[in-house]
This record gives C-alpha cells, structure tokens and sequence, in this order.
C-alpha cells in the first residue's frame, strides 16, 4: 500500500519519484488539493499552459474510455520534452484505467488525479494505494502547526512581523481551505505592506470582515433561539467552503462577550447601553439578535455554553473530518435550549 502520511507527503512534494509517477491528491480540502497539484504538475512540464504538455481530463468522461487515460499516458509529444495529465475526478470511477496505466512503461509522464474526500473501500483510492506505480496523498484541513507554518511563510516573504494577539486571533479565522487561507494571507500582507509587524487591528479590519458576512447570522441566529436560521446559513457557509472551526471560533468570542455583558446586566448596566458601546463593531442589523441573546441567558448558562464550544473546537481538532457535524450539532444545541430562560 502506498499511501502517504506526515513527513513522506512533504519529501515526496519536494522530489517526486519519478518510479511512482500517478499520484492521487484527495481530502476535504479543495483548496489544498488544488494547489499540491499545481505544484506538482509545474515541476512536471517546462511550460504548463501548453496544452501539447500539459492535458486535461475529466474523470466522468473517462469513465467511459477508460483506456484513454494510458493512450494519452504513452503518447509521445511532437516536439519532444516531459509531459503531464491532470485529470478532475467526478461521480464515475475510472479506477480500471488507473490499473491499466499502473501495468503499464510510463515515461516521462506525470499524471495527477484530484478527488474529494474518498472513503477507504473507493475504487479510485484502492486502484491508487496498491499500485507499485502510484500514490496517494490525503489533503486534511490545515492543523495549528500547519497554519503556524503557512503564516510564517507568507509573511516572511513580505518581510513582516506578527504581534501575539494578531497571530492567535488570525489562526482562529484561518483553516479549511489551503487556498483560501493563502489568499487572506496575501490580502493581509498587501494591507500591512511597509509596516514592519501585523497587529490585531490589521487582522479584524481585513480577514475577519471577510469571514463575518458568512458567520454572524449563523452565531447570532444559535444565541438567538433559531435553529432553522443556524441550519439556513450553516448551510451556506459549508457550499461558501467556510471551515467551521472559524465559526466555532465565532461563537466563543461571542460567548465570551456575552458572559462578560451578562455579569454587567446583572450589577444594573442596561441592555441597551452595551449594545451601543460594548461591543465591537456591532452592525444595525445584528443588534436584535444579540438583545434576545443578553436576555435569554445568564453568566451561568453562557459559561456552561463557554466549555461546550471548547470541547467542539477540540474534537474539531482531532477528527477533522467530522468537524462540520461537530460544528452543526453544537451550535443547534445552543439554539435549541437558547429559549430556556435563565
């Protein structure tokens, strides 16, 4: 069986075997997916737009042909030089064609098959992990380490520092999506360019912002007592490819909030007062939600819903796959005892 982990995903990354020239890039990560797979197709061919190079397949379509897949694999470019196939896995499996190719003098070829998140009995994962010839590579959401990694690199090529607060507060929001976390990331350095550190202020005035137009309906909705409203927008944000760890984060910064305001309400600060000056840049359309939350839980309660989402984010943690229904179930929990006054 071939299949990577940890450390072997990195070497293989950084020097390709050329006697294992399939590789199978798969995982709930799209975005990671993606961008291993550009990578590698890059180091494969000298010019990667040419399309006498670089060929592009459909998985559905070879479904149908299996045996195109070894055609294209064998053929010799016209003018010489490496060759490459990139093909886009769909809802059909192909896995004869990759049984035919792994039998099969590949030369000068690389070919890079991307796929969602494959379970172990797929057709296409096994085809891959038991032929001498390829290789699979899961692509998992990034972990803490991972993202630490990801952060430094962006910015040391920006030649920025990070304060302590504006790292943690930035890893929160970060995550999911490799591509979409290296987009933030480049937002984020181009907004702090020529200032030497990125501070919190920098990080809530550009990634959080992003994130927030996907998440406060669903964090306000849970605290609110809506359940239908959380499952609507959850909904959403998961098609969006929002990572739900940044919206578990969400909600305990809100709770956080919540707990604090609610120990105010309790010594005599109206509710009103807090919602005008308390909390941090609180838009007009979020101030009833937010009213209905103050009102409908106690310090009691918000520290007992404080230690439920601690536990969500740490199972999130150690089953990544798992984490959007660890996400969902949670924040349905809190909506639907959120009318439980008290």
């Amino acid at each position: 069986m071939v299949a990577l982990r940890g450390k072997d995903i990195d070497v293989y990354l950084a020097r390709p075997d050329p006697a294992r020239p399939i590789i199978l890039l798969y995982g709930p990560d799209a975005g990671l997916v993606r961008e291993r797979a550009e990578a590698l197709l890059a180091s494969a061919v000298d010019d990667p737009n040419d399309p006498f190079s670089l060929v592009r397949l459909d998985g559905d379509e070879l479904a149908a042909e299996p045996s195109r897949l070894v055609d294209e694999a064998m053929t010799v470019p016209l003018f010489g030089g490496r060759r490459a196939i990139r093909v886009r896995a769909g809802s059909r499996s192909f896995a004869g064609g990759v049984d035919a190719l792994a039998d099969s003098p590949v030369k000068d070829c690389r070919i890079v098959i991307e796929a969602g998140d494959l379970r172990p009995e797929s057709p296409l994962r096994k085809a891959c992990e038991r032929a001498k010839t390829a290789v699979a590579i899961a692509c998992y959401p990034d972990g803490e380490r991972d993202l630490a990694r990801l952060i430094d690199d962006e910015l040391r090529l920006a030649s920025l520092r990070i304060a302590p607060d504006a790292r943690a507060t930035l890893t929160s929001l970060l995550g999911g999506d490799r591509q979409a976390s290296r987009n933030e990331l480049r937002k984020l350095t181009l907004y702090a360019h020529g200032k030497g550190e990125v501070t919190l202020d920098d990080v809530m005035a550009v990634v959080a912002d992003a994130s927030e137009l996907k998440i406060d309906p669903i964090v306000d909705g849970a605290f609110a007592g809506k359940p239908d409203l959380v499952e609507t927008e959850f909904a959403k944000a998961m098609v969006a490819g929002t990572y739900p760890g940044v919206i578990i984060s969400a909600a305990q910064r809100q709770a956080a909030w919540l707990h604090k305001s609610a120990l105010a309400v309790a010594e005599g600060t109206p509710v009103a007062t807090l919602l005008d000056s308390g909390f941090p840049r609180l838009h007009f359309s979020r101030k009833a939600n937010v009213e209905i939350a103050l009102r409908q839980f106690s310090a009691a309660r918000l520290l007992s819903i404080i230690d439920q989402l601690a536990t969500a984010a740490l199972d999130m943690r150690k089953q990544a796959a798992l984490a959007s229904v660890i996400a969902q179930r949670t924040l349905m929990s809190i909506a639907v005892n959120a009318r439980r006054r008290g």
